[in-house]
Parts: structure tokens; sequence; C-alpha cells
């Protein structure tokens, strides 16, 4: 059953969880506007992920999912990383400050995490997805067991047909446009770098799965025409970023307003993986990466964060995570439940225009 069905939701639309930038308050407010609402808690605890699900139920009573980060467990590489840290160093001596000494594993996947298994099977979210990857057979049998509605990220029909296996309910076909960390199961594998209409058809034509639609989608035309080629409905993230809900800082909002928004880049260099930002200072630095391979997620996020730390300790605002997709120019500032309104009347328009 699709989850539109499942949820009765009046828009078929999914805020994407956008973790570090999705609020509590924001997802309640979309929840309420009829579509579904997420957080994301890939780069949080057990405990901190509980208490964010239980500000979201003291906010609406409608559904929202929660999403988790699966991804491989990082192998330490000391003299990767050192080198790394040396081709840092003289970014950070321009705020006259020192790279870490060394990197750690500031995330746990959601894979080697019992103890936030155990609260979600606590808390029972109505929807749980997962981005990088798959969590164990024992995992989704327990969550299903607890009524959990389960949905994943693809990036290939491969991926797609590894979810449908693992007894998923819905696939987020996330195009190549998309803002944020790229779901790629396998960073270091080829990837075609599909396009989210050409990815969204071909899984709705070779999956049995209800296909989410996800990636440089900015207004009501955008979602019908994820509808229209199979989708049930379509995920925004960057669309959000600018209400006044999200926790994206000023920086963050003026960047997104600002030249960069038009030219955004899919790079590893600030946490890892392969990530779509805004163009910045940190973007503008695989000029000089030659062929260094960044620490393993999310350790090289460690050298990432200290350097935005650092410049903005001096007032420079252009090494922060600014997750975009491409069509970042399009985004509006209003609040996030006149957001929703918004899309549903364009929607609505663009399905009912001859």
């Amino acid at each position: 059953m699709s989850l539109i069905d499942r949820f009765q939701l009046t828009v078929p639309l999914i805020q994407a969880p956008m973790a570090g930038v999705s609020t509590p308050l924001m997802t309640a407010e979309v929840a309420e506007a009829g579509a579904l609402g997420s957080i994301g808690i890939g780069a949080t605890d057990a405990d901190d992920a509980r208490a964010m699900i239980g500000e979201l139920r003291g906010r609406t009573s409608k559904p929202f999912n929660v999403n988790l980060f699966v991804h491989d467990s990082p192998t330490p590489d000391a003299e990767r990383e050192a080198e790394w840290l040396a081709w840092l160093e003289p970014v950070f001596r321009q705020y006259g400050a020192q790279p870490p000494a060394s990197l750690n594993t500031i995330y746990t996947s959601f894979a080697d995490d019992p103890a936030m298994l155990a609260m979600l099977l606590e808390t029972a979210p109505p929807v749980v997805s997962f981005h990088f990857g798959l969590p164990g057979p024992d995992a989704v049998s327990a969550m299903r067991e607890r009524g959990i509605y389960l949905m994943a990220t693809a990036t290939s029909l491969a991926e797609a047909k590894a979810i449908e296996a693992a007894g998923i309910d819905a696939i987020v076909a996330q195009g190549i446009e998309a803002g944020g960390h790229r779901g790629i199961f396998d960073p270091a594998a080829p990837d075609d770098a599909l396009g989210t209409m050409a990815l969204t058809r071909l899984l709705v034509r070779h999956t049995r799965l209800p296909v989410i639609a996800a990636g440089g989608i900015m207004d009501g035309a955008g979602i019908a025409a994820a509808l229209d080629l199979g989708a049930v409905a379509a995920q925004l993230g960057t669309a959000f970023v600018a209400c006044p809900e999200s926790a994206a800082d000023d920086a963050y909002r003026a960047a997104l307003r600002g030249p960069g928004a038009y030219h955004t880049m899919l790079t590893p260099l600030i946490s890892g993986r392969p990530a779509r930002a805004l163009a910045n200072r940190f973007t503008a630095l695989a000029g000089s990466a030659g062929d260094r391979l960044p620490p393993d997620y999310p350790r090289a996020y460690d050298a990432g964060k200290a350097l935005h730390a650092a410049a903005k300790a001096q007032g420079k605002f252009g090494y922060g995570a600014q997750w975009a997709g491409q069509g970042a120019p399009l985004a509006r500032a209003m609040p996030a439940a006149q957001l929703v309104a918004t899309l549903r009347s364009e929607l609505d328009q663009a399905r009912t225009r001859p």
C-alpha cells in the first residue's frame, strides 16, 4: 500500500529529512498541512533521537518519517588521514587555527547501533527511512512487526531491487540532481548518475514497490511531472531549507539566495561521501585536491566541521555543509505550512492545465 493511502495524506509530498536542518517544529508544521514531514536522526544518538521524536509527537498527532544512515563502518587509515589533514592545514592557518591532530568517527551507522533500533521499536514512529544502505533482515522484521512503514533510498535499479528483496515498503528514487548526501550504497562503485525523472520511470517500470521521486523538485509543476511518470509522491528537501522553521543558519540562507545556488557541486570533500552542496569556499577546494581521497565517511566530516568552526570564528561562513539540489535558485522563503499549501495549489493547477 502506498504511504499516501495508508496515512491519508492530502498532498503527495514528503519533506526530506535533512539531518541538521529539519527540526521537529518544521516536521510538525508540514504534517499538520497534510504532507509527510521528516526528521533526520542519523547524526545523533538514541537518546537525542528519542527526545526529537517526543517533541515532534508533542506538536502533532499526524504521521511523520524518521530517517537513518546505514553506511558501512569506516576504516581508520592513519596515513591517509594524516595526508588529508596536512593538505587542509594551510586553509586552517588562514583562520588562525590548526587541523585536528586525528579524526574521529562522529556518527554511528544504524547497522552498528542496537540502541537506536531499540529506541525505534520502543517509540514506533509511523515511518522510518534509510539512506546509504539497508538494515539487516532481523531489524527489518522487528520494525515491520511494530507496524512501522519502511522506505529506503535507491540511486539505481540494482539498489531498488535490493530494497524490494529486503521487504521494505517503498523506494525513494534519488536522482543526481538531489541536494545533500547521495544515497548510493557503495560510494566507491561506478555511479550511472541517473536523473530523477529517468530513475523514477525506470523503478516504476521494473519494481513492484511504490516509488517516491526525489531530486531537483521545487514546485507543484515538478511534483506533477513526477506523478505523471508513475511516482506516488515527490520528496522535496532544498525547497524547505529557507523556511523559518528550519535550522539553517543565516549564512546558509544567504548562500541559498546567492550565486552559488546556480552552481551546486557534487563533492566528497566535506564529509567523505558524495554530496551536493552550494558552491562555496569548501567546494572550491576541489581544484587543489588533486587525486587525494578523503578519509572514509564520517571521519572526513570531523575535519570538515572543524574547518567550518575555525572559519566561522573569524566571521567567514563558506565552509559549512550548505547542502542543496540543482533546483536551489527556485527556493522560496515562507513558513513550512504555507509552502505545503502553495505546492498543493501549484500541483492542482499543473494537473488541470490543458
